[in-house]
């Protein structure tokens, strides 16, 4: 049986991977699945999109199937990711879609489900869907008549998320913030928000077209705010992801702020405040050692999980820790949120700033990050790699050149054909030296894709 489900939902290309039957189908059973746990007399699901031009499609194939199943929708249109699980949970819904690929190119889609606490589907939730999926009968709820469910647009919804999120910001006056909202779900929110804040706004990559999504701009592309922030004497530049839940910041001087910064400057912060339990942050394996080092200098202690989102907020849960997140600025406050929000967290970042009226460059120097490389290997079959002998042979050596103060760390990506190749060091030429050797192996055993 072919696993649908990824580290963050189902993905694919859309219309030969990701079809409408496969929506369809998907939201008949999540549907079932989740409407049934509903205290509500009538169950009613949150439907959100970002501005990918399959998003109508696939919206289109998802509202006939949970409505078939006599479940509610309440469309919300071009949303951000985090805004659709908040909403589930304020506004007591049984479940949350979310259609959208993330970070990936416009060509891609993806669908990710929400239960009724705002969190993704559990691992569980995910297997008996699955099971559900493949089974060649389908007898799931079908009603009739006046049974059938509802599909409506609800315009003031979103005013419930934006008026939580200008209760936890800051005051913004006389600040230049530039904002690159990658053509995606915050192209017009982010700007919104900021400006009532009082801020001097300019919006980059707010144009959307249906194709435009994430080229060569956002979170992963962040090369022409940096110039804008240079350009214009900003006090600061934020790069949002196609569906709004990472967030990469730009210092006044252009300089990256990435997510591991932002967690050492949020968590200095809460420790300042004690309002940090434990004194502990989550934070994956990808995350630098340079954050290890400024939690030894600044009073918290970083717990580690495997790469995805889903395994930082698990662990947060379980040790009781309200912050965690991901260097490529997938941050999550517990509490508030239930999954990461690039919005959120750069009020969160402006409140650190406002309050000890400090720059961003001075406020990121808490960390010194370690010189680190990723390389990425596109190839043809990622199933098995952990098992190779030649591939294993070859991260044994590389870790014994990098020694105690260096790491290497080789993944497959959860929602591409790619081998992630991490390599973290002391020496930035032996980096480079180590990540080539890798990547000719894992290339001449597993394939180069083409």
């Amino acid at each position: 049986m072919k696993k649908l489900f990824g580290t963050d939902g189902i993905r694919g290309v859309a219309n030969s991977e990701l079809t409408p039957e496969l929506a369809f189908r998907m939201g008949r059973i999540v549907a079932s699945l989740l409407g049934s746990r509903s205290c509500t007399a009538q169950p009613f699901f949150w439907l959100g999109r970002d501005t990918r031009i399959s998003g109508t499609m696939l919206e289109g194939a998802l509202v006939a199937g949970i409505t078939s199943t006599g479940v509610q929708v309440r469309l919300l249109g071009v949303v951000s990711t985090p805004a659709v699980a908040y909403l589930t949970v304020a506004l007591k819904a049984a479940g949350g879609v979310m259609i959208s690929a993330s970070h990936n190119p416009a060509g891609d889609n993806g669908i990710k489900f929400f239960d009724a606490n705002g969190y993704k589907l559990s691992l569980e939730l995910e297997a008996k869907a699955e099971e559900l999926f493949y089974r060649d009968t389908d007898d799931l709820p079908r009603p009739g008549g006046e049974g059938v469910g509802r599909a409506v647009r609800s315009g003031k919804a979103l005013q419930h998320y934006l008026t939580f999120l200008k209760k936890e910001a800051p005051g913004l006056k006389g600040l230049k913030v530039i904002l690159d909202c990658a053509n995606g779900s915050l192209w017009k929110i982010a700007p919104h928000i900021y400006r009532e804040l009082g801020a001097d706004v300019i919006s980059l990559h707010s144009s959307p077209n249906g194709t435009n999504i994430n080229v060569k701009c956002g979170s992963t592309n962040p090369d022409l705010l940096q110039k804008a922030v240079r350009k214009h004497g900003a006090n600061l530049g934020l790069a949002f992801d196609g569906d709004g839940d990472r967030l990469i910041a730009v210092d006044e001087k252009g300089e990256l702020v990435d997510g591991d910064a932002v967690m050492a400057i949020c968590a200095s912060y809460l420790v300042e405040k004690d309002m940090l339990p434990g004194r502990k942050i989550v934070a994956t394996v990808m995350s630098n050692g340079g954050l290890d080092i400024a939690g030894e200098e600044h009073g918290f202690e970083v717990i580690r999980t495997q790469v995805g989102d889903r395994f930082v907020l698990e662990e947060m849960l379980r040790s009781g820790c309200v912050l965690g997140g991901e260097q490529s600025g997938h941050i999550i406050f517990a509490g508030p949120m239930t999954t990461g929000d690039g919005l959120f967290t750069s009020l969160q970042l402006l409140k650190v700033m406002v309050e000890k009226g400090e720059p961003l460059s001075r406020l990121s120097s808490i960390i010194r990050p370690l010189p680190q490389l990723l390389v990425n290997c596109r190839i043809k079959n990622k199933d098995g790699w952990e098992n190779n002998e030649r591939i294993a042979e070859s991260i044994k050596l590389a870790q014994k050149k990098l020694g105690n103060r260096g790491r290497v760390l080789i993944r497959p990506s959860g929602t591409e054909p790619l081998i992630r190749i991490m390599v973290e060091g002391e020496k930035s030429t032996l980096l480079q030296e180590i990540s080539r050797s890798l990547a000719a192996v894992v290339e001449k055993e597993l394939g180069i894709s083409s």
